[in-house]
């Protein structure tokens, strides 16, 4: 997990985005969906694991029902300071358009392993308090 993607897709000069820092060692447990109004309007969700925040672009959104399935894409991972970022990425730029906190919070896990450590298996066991 690194954040050169991140940085790679950005124009800090241009986007209000922040450009963060991984925190190596952090034990946050932390999460955050964000409602993206890009080019498709769709919801980020975020979970903090190895001192970034690992991500997925969900096209459709959350659901309440637990038995719904639908697509989550992994995106590229994002510094923690992401998590409290809301506000227009200008037009040109990567991701361009509104981010809103939808939701923000912390996760338990189901399994007594480190995130960093099941989100290669391709599932993690959480619940979300948001």
């Amino acid at each position: 997990m690194s954040l050169t993607a991140y940085r790679s897709n950005r124009d800090f000069a241009e986007t209000p985005e922040p450009v963060g820092r991984m925190r190596r060692g952090s034990r946050s447990r932390i999460f955050v969906v964000q409602k993206h109004d890009a080019s498709r309007l769709h919801y980020d969700f975020r979970l903090a694991a190895n001192g970034v925040l690992a991500s997925w672009a969900a096209p459709k959104g959350p659901s309440m029902n637990p038995a719904d399935k639908s697509l989550a894409v992994r995106t590229e991972d994002h510094p923690l300071e992401y998590a409290k970022f809301e506000g227009v990425i200008p037009p040109g730029q990567y991701g361009a358009g509104t981010v809103m906190v939808w939701d923000l919070g912390k996760y338990e896990l189901l399994e007594n392993r480190p995130p960093e450590e099941q989100l290669p298996g391709g599932k993690i066991g959480i619940v979300l308090q948001g």
